[in-house]
């Protein structure tokens, strides 16, 4: 067991500092949403320090516990919240949805995260889960006077209450047939009786489903190119970092933790979840003409990646997977703060075919988006070629070459539309006339791209990390 007060700080810190912006954005006179983004920005680095110094232990009798593994993940989810906040700055104001209210969903969404992230137990799990949905739900549906993000917001909470349904059905199950909820009494038992039952088996893929539906892979991928396209751009963003990694990070510790003994019984179901979602990912985002809906595609895709090392089931392969997440989470937010500068006399504008020419007027904006976006197809020597290469090789080490090949093939695929952006911007006669770019836009953009092309020189502190964090998971 593990102190209590210093192990749950982060969860504290969040918890007290949302309700404490939400009591000073009701009181205080005037629009506070600036004050109260910043105020949540700088709660979020407070909080991302507390989560370095926590001690690693278990906390409230197995219901929670700080590893290397949780830090790891807790840093990477409180970096693209703090990301998607300096992006709605000025993005909110020009929209006209500049309430305080919204900042203080994200850090209580962030922090659904960081419990969910944390859970040692089933119901810790769903505890966290719900908080995150909740705030998020609201998130999609902001601009409450766009139609658009109105129905974004419908059907991510649709959908997610369905997928929330599932993931609770499943626990039942596990919880029926096994006995217990605890994460190490659950691997205990399983290990106990060489194996499952059919119930614990079907209880285990339907907590997989629930958990599929947040990470958006296919074919529990229905709501993710509606939700991309109508939310407001910034929640597009968050959407596309600290929720997934999240998720994922979930996913990672409940199916080789409690259930790492059932590896025969799920590997097979991760690698369909796999190729199914790079399949899509590559296919569907090859007729898109609004930038976000092929963003939305691209998430799939590489949420799909990202799978192949949880298949592999080896501490590698887990490894693996926490650097792709990393390297896509910079990448992402990168390429959102590209998306938020494409303004037109004040107006977003988002099609691909308004970038026709953006090379020649905004010189800079063309060149991050240029190295992200080649990142993200996986052309050396940026990053995004190193996190594929981590999984790829994961993969082949663990006898799944197939998988390993189907990856090669749908990158080589997905190319295709991310080099079409690209092809636009340098290569068609536009226009452009873009507004200037906030600073905080700038600076989100600017730092993407220079850790996209300087990953290649100083991989060393983040591969550690993610052995570190595998390690204190697998170990």
């Amino acid at each position: 067991m593990s102190p209590l007060f210093p192990t749950l700080l982060p969860e504290l810190a969040l918890g007290l500092g949302g309700m404490a912006l939400l009591m000073f954005g009701v009181l205080a006179k005037g629009n506070q949403f600036i004050t109260c983004s910043l105020a949540s920005v700088a709660l979020f680095a407070v909080t991302g320090v507390f989560v370095l110094l926590a001690p690693a232990g278990v906390v409230f009798d197995g219901l929670l516990t700080t590893t290397d593994f949780t830090r790891y993940a807790d840093v990477l989810v409180l970096l693209g919240a703090a990301a998607a906040l300096i992006l709605s700055l000025d993005y909110n104001q020009r929209e006209d949805i500049a309430r305080f209210e919204f900042p203080v969903l994200v850090v209580m969404a962030v922090l659904g995260m960081i419990v969910m992230i944390s859970a040692s137990d089933m119901m810790t799990l769903y505890l966290g889960f719900e908080l995150q949905s909740l705030a998020l739900y609201i998130c999609a549906a902001f601009a409450r006077d766009s139609l658009r993000s109105t129905e974004a917001g419908l059907k991510y909470f649709v959908l997610g209450a369905l997928a929330s349904g599932l993931l609770i059905y499943g626990i039942s199950l596990v919880y029926g047939f096994a006995g217990t909820t605890n994460f190490a009494a659950l691997a205990k038992e399983l290990n106990a009786s060489q194996g499952a039952g059919y119930g614990t088996v079907i209880g285990v893929v339907f907590v997989l489903v629930g958990i599929a539906f947040k990470i958006s892979a296919a074919p529990f991928h229905m709501w993710t190119p509606d939700v991309y396209e109508g939310a407001p751009t910034p929640v597009t963003s968050l959407f596309g970092t600290a929720p997934k990694v999240a998720a994922m990070a979930l996913l990672i510790s409940v199916m080789m933790g409690p259930f790492g003994h059932l590896l025969n019984q799920w590997q097979v179901l991760i690698e369909i979840l796999s190729i199914v979602s790079m399949a899509i990912g590559a296919l569907g985002a090859i007729s898109q003409t609004n930038i976000k809906r092929l963003m939305a595609y691209s998430s799939i895709g590489h949420m799909g990646y990202a799978l192949i090392g949880l298949a592999a089931g080896t501490e590698a392969g887990v490894q693996a997977t926490l650097v792709y997440l990393a390297i896509y989470i910079v990448m992402s937010f990168g390429v959102f703060a590209c998306i938020i500068a494409m303004r037109r006399k004040e107006q977003a504008v988002e099609t691909i075919a308004d970038l026709a020419g953006l090379s020649t007027q905004k010189p800079g904006y063309a060149l991050a988006l240029a190295v992200l976006l080649w990142s993200m197809a996986g052309i050396p020597p940026l990053s995004g070629f190193f996190s594929k290469l981590y999984v790829f090789s994961a993969a082949i080490n663990a006898g799944l070459d197939t998988l390993a090949v189907v990856g090669v093939l749908t990158s080589v695929m997905a190319a295709y539309y991310y080099l079409r952006v690209i092809k636009v911007m340098y290569f068609d006669s536009g226009s452009p006339d873009f507004d200037r770019a906030a600073g905080g836009v700038r600076l989100v953009m600017l730092a993407g791209a220079l850790a996209t092309v300087f990953f290649v020189f100083i991989p060393g502190p983040l591969v550690s990390a993610a052995a570190a964090a595998a390690h204190a998971l697998m170990g």
